[in-house]
């Protein structure tokens, strides 16, 4: 009778262990922001010294994932189709937007790393992966400081869109020109084959982007959330009192 009830309550533990970590640490997609804004004047030409707010995003995205690869635009050059190479996590092909810029625009678009962007100017712009993926990251520049948005529509290994918005802050007439975002996300359910980068502005507020990431789904390795950790210890620490009180 004693082994049935341990056992029993082994499985109980495992149950409710297995559900929290499906519906809070592997909830899906798991998305990660962090922004740092500039301040006027209009169409500030100087980068901001520091953004402890998109790295702190940026390497809370990476600490889920892998061996995973980024593109810094650094060896590319022109105008698209432009090939992105992720080194260990693969190549994507990037359509539409106007190309690599290689210096300080003087209206708020620059490099994060090295001297190479990807600017996107007003428009849209594509990606497509020759593998499929199951995470996504990258900077933002300049995004929004003429309250345009900036939504992410994901294509699925099976043709469906969804879509991801950026929850990035609208400025108006230049006011936030040259503040920096981070964006990223995972998914442990679904894989993408092509991501549409969408510029809500209809020709008025102009996108630059750098260091993006991709990773496989074997490269997502979820970090667990606090709330997990817990409540894997307290599992453990009731069969500890189940074999004691046995013993």
């Amino acid at each position: 009778m004693r082994k049935r009830n341990l056992a029993s309550a082994v499985a109980a533990a495992m149950g409710v262990v297995s559900t929290m970590m499906v519906t809070t640490a592997f909830a899906v997609p798991v998305t990660f922001f962090g922004e740092d804004l500039n301040g006027p004047p209009q169409n500030d030409p100087n980068e901001l010294a520091a953004t402890p707010n998109a790295d702190a995003a940026r390497a809370t995205f990476l600490s889920n994932l892998v061996g995973v690869g980024t593109e810094d635009f650094e060896a590319l050059a022109g105008a698209p189709p432009i090939t992105l190479v992720f080194p260990g996590a693969g190549q994507a092909t990037l359509t539409g937007g106007v190309g690599v810029a290689n210096s300080n625009d003087g209206a708020g678009r620059y490099a994060i790393s090295g001297n190479n962007y990807y600017y996107g100017g007003s428009g849209n712009f594509n990606i497509a992966f020759d593998t499929p993926i199951a995470a996504f990251g990258f900077y933002g520049v300049d995004i929004g400081d003429y309250g345009a948005d900036l939504t992410l529509v994901l294509t699925d290994t099976n043709g469906v869109n969804s879509v991801l918005s950026v929850p990035l802050t609208l400025g108006s007439n230049g006011n936030l020109s040259g503040s920096v975002i981070y964006f990223g996300f995972y998914d442990t359910a679904t894989q993408y084959t092509a991501i549409a980068f969408q510029n809500s502005s209809g020709g008025g507020d102009n996108f630059g982007f750098d260091d993006m990431t991709i990773g496989s789904l074997e490269q997502v390795n979820p970090v667990p959330e606090p709330a997990s950790l817990a409540l894997v210890g307290l599992g453990l620490a009731g069969l500890g009192a189940l074999r004691r009180r046995k013993a």
